[in-house]
């Protein structure tokens, strides 16, 4: 095994798997609860039930060592353990809801084991001095503890080989004195009437911090020489020894005829741990270990508890001073804030109700550190290559157990905690925190979008789940915003919609410039709350350029199918757009030419009118993005004005007025139809102008004409535009023309 101590940073020592983790681990799992609870499980649960509550909790941490032991040995870990580890893998907002979670726990255990100490010198206590001040008690070893943390970390992990070896002797006087005395057939029902009358979950409540201590290796991380080494190995050891002991110590306490089942389930603090009762020696071999072992815990906690605190202040998560450290490596303020909050934690009362406390806190703890392994296995990013490799089904099961405990231990206080953590990780996306690293979540994106995209090409797409995937062209920063918000209402915040800006020149020179440009538009895009994707291409010539971006656009199904452009400066920039979108039809892709007035939004969006010639003439696609836009919260006042103009004194109108009827109904879209008469074709268009003055947004179809009359018709469609405060002219090229609604 390696050597246990060498210079670290700051002046401060790194330690190897025996000291760093192992030690640690197995004497955090080997204390306070072992002594003076282990009794009172078997009294209440039985053997049977013992040895199952056993089973459950130690699976649990096995499992959550191992996924833990898993991410350690893939990355570089810090400071911080099991935040570290959560923080670089889910990101720093969730790492953040679980990190002050986990200073918490920390900072509980150091209580609790206050606690456990003060108990177990209760029976010390003279009568003549009145009650015993088990909380006085409390308070004034969490001082004495934090004190000695404080100042070095060296001289408290040393500490541990004497106190391990002190506990060995427990435990064998333990079994000498069981195997020396009388025997009797061990109790295998339950008898919770005597002292757990909630039954086997509070027993199981209480019992579970006795197997938490296997955190104590991972929260020394950043004080480790081979973090990726020392913690797998160190931490499965200290479990499965764990286990072995914890094992042996209920068996025998279960069949030792020295004390009687009542005896065992009673608590009674001014009375010596029942363990002396039954040791060989009495309690001359008890004690130095039971105190032992419960100090080495508190030094555990009050080790781990500020460098969790440590890492939040690096991360911008705790105030910076927080982070300091002093000459010797030790994180002295955050040493003295943890036992500031375990002394007031003291007011909780007595080791049980902080026992049930701290088991919630590592429980949400366990629950994020398996799923984090979960995510990291199924996302399976590149990147991640552990050595120890844990099924990504193990870890989620190890997730799922955790969640489970805590729902039956207490439900009301599991959903609670799960709020809490909930509201802690929005408040940090709030801060809109900056992250240093990738996570696991762009892999687990990645692998959804790829199942999605392989069951979309397969699937394919049919007009009844059609909706417009829009790559919008605009060069002009006023109008980008407005027409990215209108896009965006056209598919619902459900399609994809992609703002391209095609820049003119030359790719070698101005390559350079995309990534200011794109950044820009992001801000701009972003600061409205549009989730629109941005592109800069650099295209020799602006008309090739522009159909080349449309055919690359998009894969497997998610392909832009309409083309969005802005209004035109004049009739020569009107005809370049008509001769692309003449040639965007022909890929089967549909368009949309907008002309806002309003720069920023349309400031009133009341009315909708859509000028109707027909299914087969863009009239489906025009009624389908006027629902499309009244399904969004700023346009769900609006009506829409179904409106179409037929030859006068002809009778269509009745035909027409019947028709559309009709097809309101059939297609579920409340649409109000006006019919007009007119037999003058020259003077249409001022017609539709002046019916459709006093619409906010109006809906046009549009024509691809022929080469030799592309000009004329660029005229009159540019002269069309600019008799509308906004309008939208829309051509439907694309597979299910005339079938979209």
């Amino acid at each position: 095994m390696e050597a246990e101590s060498g210079t670290g940073h700051k002046g401060g020592i790194k330690f190897g798997t025996f000291l760093g983790v192992f030690t640690p681990s197995l004497l955090t799992i080997l204390g306070v609860m072992m002594y003076l609870r282990f009794g009172w499980v078997v009294g209440n649960a039985g053997l049977l039930k013992s040895i199952l509550i056993l089973s459950m909790a130690s699976g649990i941490t096995l499992i959550t060592g191992l996924s833990a032991s898993a991410i350690a040995t893939n990355i570089r870990v810090g400071v911080g353990g099991e935040y570290y580890m959560v923080s670089r893998s889910l990101g720093l907002e969730l790492g953040g809801a679980i990190g002050i979670p986990l200073f918490l726990c920390r900072t509980l255990s150091l209580t609790l084991y206050a606690f456990g100490l003060a108990e177990s010198l209760a029976f010390v206590w003279p009568a003549a001095w009145g009650e015993v001040p088990v909380q006085w008690m409390a308070a004034a070893i969490i001082i004495l503890i934090t004190a000695v943390a404080g100042r070095s970390a060296d001289f408290t992990l040393k500490l541990q080989i004497p106190i391990m070896i002190a506990v060995g002797l427990s435990v064998l006087a333990l079994a000498l004195g069981v195997l020396t005395g009388p025997l009797q057939a061990p109790e295998l029902q339950t008898n919770y009437e005597r002292s757990a009358p909630e039954g086997f979950w509070l027993v199981f409540a209480v019992f579970f911090p006795a197997v938490t201590g296997f955190t104590a290796g991972i929260g020394m991380s950043g004080d480790l020489k081979d973090p990726r080494r020392s913690i797998p190995i160190g931490t499965i050891l200290a479990v499965l020894s764990g286990y072995a002991v914890y094992a042996l110590i209920l068996m025998l306490l279960s069949v030792t005829g020295r004390v009687s089942g009542g005896q065992l389930a009673t608590l009674d603090p001014n009375s010596p741990p029942v363990w002396a009762s039954i040791a060989f020696l009495g309690g001359w071999l008890i004690f130095p270990g039971m105190w032992g072992a419960i100090l080495s815990s508190a030094f555990g906690s009050a080790l781990g508890g500020p460098r969790v605190l440590q890492a939040l202040a690096t991360d911008g998560l705790a105030p910076k001073f927080l982070g300091r450290v002093s000459r010797t490596g030790q994180p002295t303020m955050a040493t003295w804030v943890t036992g500031l909050i375990a002394l007031l934690a003291v007011l909780l009362g007595n080791l049980n109700a902080v026992g049930r406390l701290v088991t919630m806190f590592f429980l949400t703890l366990y629950i994020t550190i398996n799923l984090s392994a979960a995510l990291e296995t199924l996302a399976r990013e590149p990147s991640y290559r552990p050595r120890l490799k844990v099924p990504a089904g193990i870890s989620l099961f190890g997730s799922l157990a955790a969640l489970s405990v805590m729902f039956l231990i207490n439900p009301l206080v599991c959903l609670v905690a799960i709020f809490l953590e909930g509201l802690l990780l929005l408040f940090l996306r709030r801060k809109l925190l900056e992250r240093r690293w990738g996570d696991v979540w762009a892999g687990v994106w990645n692998s959804l979008a790829r199942f999605a995209l392989l069951r979309l090409r397969t699937a394919g797409t049919q007009a009844r789940n059609w909706r417009p995937h829009i790559l919008l062209f605009t060069a002009n920063p006023g109008h980008r915003r407005s027409l990215a918000r209108l896009a965006s209402g056209f598919n619902h915040d459900r399609g994809i919609v992609t703002v391209c800006q095609a820049v003119v020149g030359d790719l070698k020179e101005d390559y350079a410039r995309i990534p200011a440009i794109q950044a820009e538009m992001e801000t701009a895009l972003d600061g409205d709350g549009l989730g629109a994707f941005c592109e800069v291409n650099i295209v020799k010539d602006f008309e090739e350029g522009v159909i080349n971006i449309t055919q690359a656009n998009g894969y497997a199904g998610l392909e832009a199918n309409t083309v969005m452009f802005g209004w035109p400066d004049d009739e020569q920039g009107m005809a370049r757009l008509l001769r692309i979108l003449g040639t965007v039809s022909g890929l089967k892709v549909s368009s949309l030419l907008a002309k806002l007035e309003d720069t920023e939004e349309i400031r009133s969006k009341q009315t909708l009118d859509i000028w109707w010639r027909g299914k087969q003439q863009n009239g489906d696609l025009m009624l389908l993005l006027g629902y499309l836009l009244t399904l969004n919260t700023d346009w769900k006042d609006s009506r829409i004005r179904l409106r179409t103009i037929t030859p006068e004194g002809t009778g269509e109108r009745d035909r027409m007025q019947a028709a559309l009827q009709e097809l309101v109904q059939e297609v579920r879209i409340p649409a109000e139809i006006e019919i007009f008469e007119s037999n003058s074709p020259t003077g249409l268009y001022n017609l539709i102008a002046e019916y459709s003055q006093d619409a906010d947004l109006v809906f046009m179809g549009m024509n691809l004409p022929e080469p030799e009359d592309l000009e004329t018709y660029a005229t009159v469609l540019f002269k069309l535009g600019s008799q509308f405060r906004n309008v939208v002219f829309v051509r439907n090229a694309g597979e299910f023309a005339g079938q979209l609604i």
